[in-house]
């Protein structure tokens, strides 16, 4: 079963290792990742374009031409998620909200990698325990919060 990971990009052109983020994403056919550059006013467009062009099959790249707020960027991401791909399980994460607590970006597209089936048993526990129907934008869940309060023993590697 294939998940869709938005990840959510500003100004994070120190934090991308190009070369890292195609082999790992190279390796996870069963992943759609869809990059959101929200107005990065450094290389981070053109290092996500390069990631894009070498991973075609499975990263999509969205361009938001000025700042917006992280749901903006994440309902963007889920929209596109949404129309392009089947997908049941679209998670989502924000570079800054990571970048604040000390996590490397590569730690966390290795992990997506490694961890897929996890990710998608806590989005179906979410699931079933949530009392309000889903709507189309709150069945993307938290990638973040999979990595802080489900699997602490992932999230210790990373120093959460």
């Amino acid at each position: 079963m294939k998940i869709g990971i938005i990840i959510i990009f500003h100004n994070n052109e120190a934090d991308i290792d190009t070369l890292f983020f195609i082999n790992q994403i190279k390796a996870s056919e069963h992943i759609e990742f869809c990059f959101v550059d929200n107005e990065s006013k450094d290389a981070t467009l053109s290092l996500l374009e390069d990631i894009k062009d070498a991973c075609a099959t499975n990263v999509s790249l969205i361009e938001i031409k000025r700042n917006i707020s992280e749901t903006a960027a994440n309902r963007a991401g889920a929209r596109y998620m949404f129309n392009e791909f089947n997908l049941k399980h679209i998670g989502f994460l924000n570079t800054t909200a990571v970048k604040d607590q000390g996590v490397e970006l590569n730690a966390l597209i290795e992990s997506f990698c490694h961890h897929k089936d996890k990710i998608i048993d806590f989005n179906l526990h979410k699931i079933k325990t949530q009392e309000v129907k889903k709507t189309l934008f709150k069945r993307v869940f938290s990638v973040l919060d999979y990595l802080n309060y489900i699997h602490p023993q992932i999230t210790s590697a990373f120093n959460l």
